[in-house]
């Protein structure tokens, strides 16, 4: 009796040392980077490029669902630029609400959005929606310096 005791005692110890909660950040409803990613979407839906590139840092790597490896702020303009060749009455509808996510382990800032994504093809006229999970990374001077996007972006095409 006094060897299972001891067991269930030692078995107790053990899985309380790795069940130990750890704290590794912090997350924010409120944050000025929230507030650079709102206003980045509002000038992209605007069709304001010449201010939208005031957000990113001059090296920031973009990504979207469907690429193969990040690609230069350059060519991401030049895409963002083409979606209104193709479509009309763009708009990136906010859904709940975007959050700052501070980590401690090498000071990784990213700003996590969800967003609908709607236009009407100039082609076929059709209206279209693509649900949208954005993640901003941000250097430490206030930048976006990596933007990835995941999302059904197949009939964007």
């Amino acid at each position: 009796m006094k060897k299972i005791i001891v067991t269930a005692a030692l078995l107790f110890i053990v899985f309380s040392a790795f069940c130990q909660e750890q704290k590794n950040g912090t997350i924010y409803i409120k944050h000025p980077y929230i507030d650079v990613v709102m206003n980045a979407n509002k000038d992209y839906t605007e069709n304001n490029f010449t201010t939208v590139s005031k957000y990113y840092a001059d090296t920031c790597q973009w990504w979207i669902s469907g690429l193969e490896k990040f690609i230069p702020l350059a060519d991401a303009v030049k895409a963002w630029k083409s979606d209104f060749d193709k479509f009309d009455d763009i708009k990136q509808t906010q859904l709940g609400y975007p959050d700052f996510l501070h980590y401690d382990k090498d000071n990784i800032m990213v700003v996590q959005s969800w967003w609908t994504w709607q236009g009407k093809s100039k082609k076929t006229g059709e209206a279209l929606k693509v649900p949208m999970v954005i993640f901003d990374e941000f250097n430490t001077d206030g930048k976006i310096s990596r933007e990835y996007i995941y999302g059904d972006f197949s009939k964007l095409q």
